[in-house]
């Protein structure tokens, strides 16, 4: 990206990575086109982006394990959907807060040591989860306002993470660089959930659960704290609200970025069914909760071993809308199903949509913005992909509350596919958007 400074020296930049030529379209074989399909693992060969990888990959087994022991521990204390869905509102507040202010304190600091913190005071909160449990406690109060703290260490590492990848891959590199991080994150999503399912249902089993996190995650701040220095590229980088402002002034007066994130929060609010997983395991399937939080995962794993074209694709405006439009229409789909298998397919085809979705906007977000711009626009991602669930989580639990589990699940995702579509098409920039021929503001000299 013209104008953006990058670091020179150490292992951030170790491995000399470039561009493999395609072969001619007369001569490709069988085999060229498996290759060109297969997930792009060049950013391997840079050692820093590796560490990043393997602690991103233990910390969200760990993590998963630990959503899943949450809202199950939740509703078999209260029998209640609306309580697991205050679950998502006690983790919406610290991440829109954390997220927003975190994501300008990296624009400011060195994001390594700012990770690794805001890691420990989320590795602090799996122990006291930990604890809650062995002393047999039982309190849904407590377990929100540990939900709460855990969100606000969440959003700052988050957004620290997000903001170090483009500092350590080349530009080219950053759309494989970020779909081997969401593959293997979603490997997590698979395993964790799993392994959950296994493991609250022995005696004591909501102990062995969050025991698994503490060990997980002490693993990833191993890693977090092997990474090099990422430190700030501006002098002159301010931390306080006034940056904040100064983020969300710039994505206000880009459409691209800002449609990026309105389709997102439309997807997750009005099309997760996170928190009716344990009423329709209990009540329509009478089992299967494990395979119902890791089937989108599941899903998004397989999409990524065959993403070697995500990052061919031009018009990603159009493509990031419809993916999310295919997500909603499988989640729909899914809540209509009276069988396990059944809605675990489409919840694992929801899943590859959202591998495509998640790519385009963070390679979009990652691309279009300068250096000094990165850690507040990942801190908005953060706010968007982590926030929007949670939120998604009180409205479906409150709709199945006050409706049907079917409402709740299906009737909100088929208005998100009218809603997402509607808002795609009446943003132009954004609906024509050409990742090839259109500058970003950090090409313009804007910031």
């Amino acid at each position: 990206m013209a104008g953006t400074p990058r670091p020179a020296g150490d292992d951030v930049r170790d491995a000399a990575v470039t561009t493999t030529s395609q072969p001619k379209e007369s001569n490709v074989t069988m085999a060229d086109r498996l290759r060109r399909a297969a997930v792009d693992t060049r950013p391997l060969a840079v050692p820093a982006y590796r560490r990043v990888l393997v602690g991103q990959g233990a910390a969200l087994v760990g993590t998963m394990v630990t959503e899943v022991a949450i809202p199950v521990q939740i509703y078999a204390i209260s029998h209640s959907s609306f309580y697991v869905g205050l679950a998502g509102l006690a983790g919406f507040v610290p991440i829109v807060v954390f997220g927003l202010y975190g994501g300008a304190v990296a624009d400011a600091v060195d994001r390594r040591l700012l990770c690794l913190w805001a890691s420990l005071v989320t590795w602090v909160v799996t122990i006291a989860l930990l604890a809650q449990t062995l002393l047999g406690i039982g309190s849904v109060p407590l377990i929100l306002v540990l939900v709460a703290v855990q969100g606000a260490g969440f959003a700052i590492s988050s957004s620290s993470r997000g903001a170090i990848i483009p500092r350590i891959v080349s530009p080219e590199l950053v759309p494989a660089a970020n779909t081997l991080s969401f593959t293997v994150g979603n490997i997590g999503q698979v395993l964790g959930p799993l392994a959950a399912g296994v493991l609250v249902a022995f005696p004591h089993g909501f102990a062995y659960a969050y025991g698994t996190d503490t060990l997980l995650f002490t693993m990833s701040l191993y890693s977090t704290f092997r990474l090099p220095a990422i430190e700030a590229t501006s002098a002159a980088a301010r931390s306080g609200l006034l940056a904040v402002l100064e983020g969300l002034r710039f994505i206000s007066g880009n459409p691209v970025l800002l449609m990026s994130f309105a389709v997102d929060i439309a997807a997750m609010v009005l099309a997760m069914p996170n928190a009716l997983f344990p009423e329709a395991a209990a009540a329509r399937f009478h089992g299967g909760i494990g395979l119902l939080y890791s089937a989108v995962a599941i899903g998004s794993v397989l999409a990524g071993l065959f993403s070697g074209w995500i990052g061919r694709v031009r018009r990603q405006g159009r493509a990031l809308t419809f993916a999310v439009v295919g997500w909603a229409t499988a989640i729909a789909l899914a809540g209509l199903a009276r069988t396990l298998w059944l809605a675990v397919l489409l919840l694992a085809v929801a899943g590859a949509a959202d591998l495509v979705s998640a790519v385009y906007r963070q390679t979009m977000l990652q691309t279009y913005a300068p250096d000094e711009m990165r850690g507040r626009m990942q801190g908005v991602f953060t706010v968007v992909v982590s926030g929007g669930p949670r939120l998604g989580d009180l409205r479906a639990g409150a709709m199945a509350a006050g409706t049907t589990l079917t409402i709740a699940w299906s009737g909100s995702a088929l208005l998100c596919v009218v809603l997402v579509i509607a808002i795609a098409l009446s943003v132009r920039p954004f609906w024509h958007y050409d990742a090839q021929q259109v500058k970003s503001p950090a090409d313009e000299g804007v910031s």
